[in-house]
């Protein structure tokens, strides 16, 4: 029983992990400007923070 349980959790957890993992490396839909898309937006005239 033991066993099962153990299984389980771990089966669980992996699960988990993977569903992050992908959820990570899944190309995102829309502008999302900031996030290295080249959308053709312009910020060289942003400051950059130090």
């Amino acid at each position: 029983m033991q066993t099962i349980v153990v299984f389980l959790l771990f089966a669980l957890a992996a699960l988990y992990l993977g569903r992050m993992l992908y959820k990570n490396l899944k190309p995102k839909k829309g502008n999302a400007c900031g996030s290295n898309c080249k959308c053709g937006m312009d910020f060289s005239n942003v400051p950059k923070q130090s």
